[in-house]
């Protein structure tokens, strides 16, 4: 089984133990989208990425002076958004580190695919990013099925633990033989479930904890995940769909 999970806007260099034990398996398309952004002036960059001035700036910096082998740190020490800081990697034991590198997969616009333990530097590219350049019409574009090849050819069971922008890059090449569970996290208001974005990262986060903390190998155990306030919903749910409301 394989967990998929979005990356984080923020990032930070992180280099306490355990260190990062591998580069990325797409570095070299990695390096190739860092040369086209490298480029751009600060401007471009800031419509890109639809952001302000301050970040703008500070990604124009960053990808003028990138350098993908100078002191990367891990993967999932170096995301700083609420999915992370919930599913706290920093606190992980062994046996928890060890689960994630087998099971958990980060989906990155910049870096494709990555393992809780590859190296990384500080990017901010989002995979919805309108990237129109003279190899590509869009980050989608450019990964192609790429991304779902990667993520399935040792394992045929994926959990979809990623927002919609991230699993778009995966579903689109779904092929018969593969198992794919998303799950929803929410509440049930008017009649209807509705899902909150604060809450729903926490979610997820917690929801990796759980199972490395557990050690999940098998989808259908998840469902026994009460942190939060959650609990699985069986009536609202399907077989590629479990439900979890507050």
């Amino acid at each position: 089984m394989k967990i998929i999970i979005s990356p984080a806007k923020q990032m930070k260099r992180d280099t306490d133990e355990p260190g990062y034990t591998q580069m990325p398996v797409f570095l070299r398309e990695a390096e190739q989208l860092m040369e086209y952004l490298r480029g751009l002036s600060c401007e471009a960059l800031k419509k890109l990425l639809c952001t302000n001035e301050r970040i703008a700036a500070l990604n124009f910096e960053r990808y003028r002076t990138m350098d993908l082998m100078r002191d990367p740190s891990p993967a999932l020490l170096s995301y700083d958004g609420i999915q992370y800081k919930y599913m706290a990697p920093q606190v992980f034991d062994r046996s928890c580190f060890a689960y994630v590198e087998k099971h958990l997969r980060i989906l990155s616009g910049f870096y494709g695919i990555l393992r809780p333990l590859d190296g990384v530097v500080p990017y901010r590219l989002e995979m919805q990013a309108k990237l129109k350049t003279g190899f590509c019409t869009s980050l989608y574009d450019f990964w192609g099925g790429r991304l779902y090849s990667e993520l399935t050819k040792e394992d045929k069971v994926i959990l979809n633990l990623a927002s919609g922008e991230y699993s778009r890059a995966i579903e689109k090449y779904l092929k018969p033989g593969v198992s794919y569970v998303t799950c929803t996290f929410g509440q049930w208001e008017d009649g209807k479930i509705k899902e909150k974005g604060v809450y729903v990262k926490m979610a997820r986060g917690e929801m990796v904890r759980f199972m490395a903390e557990n050690a999940i190998e098998k989808t259908g155990d998840v469902k026994y995940f009460n942190r939060l306030g959650y609990s699985y919903k069986d009536g609202l749910s399907t077989k590629t769909n479990y439900v979890f409301l507050k």
